[in-house]
């Protein structure tokens, strides 16, 4: 069965066009959800185990089965831990919410039961350690898994990390393949199969060494057009994709950055390009004379507001927030079928505070896309950026 709560997500976008709102709510089955929306843990006695207060909190998005936190060390953790949850109405866990459960023995299972009685969905919930490095990051894609939208048959890449023990790390790399998917309703409701390969963002063969990303800007068909959504742009970013915006303000729904612990100095790595032939604006039209391009950034921020409220920023304020310190972006990136070097280096006269930064209290985001103006949905069909081999270089 397609999990109720995505598939009334992608209905309601439909129904922007096609006018059945109301019988997409018929068949959202009151009672039905059982998700995890958000988790924290409470008390002061437990900061000192965490490079942040703010990790000692987490909001969870619809596809994240597994659940850490992140913690300076494990040796020093306790192993006994409350964790309270934010659940969907009428919904239940066991363990209970809030109960003290034993971590010394890794990860523990918590299940998630609707008001119905019936339904379940089961979350790993653990700790994870986050050492400070001061050691450049190096990324070469060679790691991603299939990925399936609730339970229907279409299945598309995400990319991951493996940390130093070879734990996977999968809260490294987003794009915007799950939003993808609401343009596929009728494939959806059909149970149709869909490939990977048929989405923007997907691991490819021949990199520079081994496998690369390979991002590509496609049409979202009829749907996206009637709702000025008519092309996706292939993207890769730190980050998450949180596809609760994805229907209703898809900006807001790539989540940019991740928590980093030293300055950056600059980006490099490689790149392959060729632009699509006709470049339309978010109302289908050809916008006569303008050419698409590629687009590499990187930006360095404040992740806590002089509130103390969390920033994350977004699609619409990635390049603008007040609270980045350090920004760097490829000015242009020429059409080019060979393997070819990228360098950005980071500017900006902001000061960073070595404490803050130590503590996690700076966000990094670094994203790839195909289509420079694709957030505002104008760009190429066909477009098609590949990257490999690119190195993270941090101030030492």
């Amino acid at each position: 069965m397609i999990n109720k709560r995505i598939l009334f997500q992608t209905c309601a976008l439909a129904a922007l066009v096609f006018g059945f709102l109301s019988s997409c709510i018929r068949e959202e089955a009151p009672g039905m959800e059982c998700d995890i929306e958000a988790m924290w843990i409470e008390g002061d006695e437990y900061k000192p185990y965490f490079y942040n207060a703010n990790d000692m909190k987490r909001t969870i998005i619809s596809t994240e089965n597994t659940i850490t936190f992140p913690v300076r060390s494990l040796s020093i953790m306790p192993k006994q831990v409350a964790v309270h949850f934010a659940l969907t109405p009428g919904a239940t866990i066991y363990p209970a919410n809030g109960s003290v459960q034993d971590f010394s023995d890794g990860d523990v299972t918590y299940t998630v039961t609707a008001e119905d009685g019936k339904t379940t969905r089961t979350y790993r919930l653990g700790f994870r350690e986050t050492s400070q490095t001061v050691t450049d990051r190096a990324y070469d894609f060679e790691n991603y898994e299939e990925a399936r939208y609730a339970s229907s048959e279409i299945y598309y890449h995400r990319f991951y990390e493996l940390s130093n023990s070879g734990e996977k790390l999968t809260d490294i790399w987003a794009s915007g393949n799950e939003g993808f998917c609401l343009s596929m309703l009728s494939k959806i409701l059909s149970n149709t199969k869909v490939y990977p390969e048929e989405f923007p963002t997907v691991s490819a063969p021949d990199g520079r060494t081994g496998r690369c990303v390979k991002l590509q800007t496609l049409s979202t068909g009829d749907l996206g057009k009637t709702t000025n959504r008519p092309i996706a742009a292939g993207n890769l970013f730190l980050g998450k994709f949180n596809i609760t915006y994805a229907a209703s303000n898809s900006l807001l729904a790539t989540e940019m950055g991740i928590p980093f612990t030293n300055e950056p100095i600059r980006v490099t790595g490689y790149y392959k390009y060729k632009r699509g032939a006709v470049f339309t604006g978010a109302d289908s039209k050809v916008i006569p004379g303008r050419q698409d391009e590629a687009d590499i950034y990187a930006v360095l921020y404040l992740n806590k507001d002089e509130n103390g409220n969390d920033v994350m920023l977004n699609g619409g304020n990635v390049l603008t927030s007040p609270y980045i310190v350090r920004k760097a972006r490829m000015e242009s990136l020429p059409e080019t079928d060979e393997w070819t070097l990228f360098d950005m280096s980071f500017e900006g006269d902001k000061v960073i505070d070595e404490t803050l930064l130590a503590n996690r209290g700076y966000n990094l985001a670094l994203v790839f896309s195909s289509s420079k103006s694709g957030a505002n949905f104008e760009g190429a069909i066909g477009s098609t950026l590949y990257i490999d081999d690119v190195v993270l270089s941090v101030k030492k």
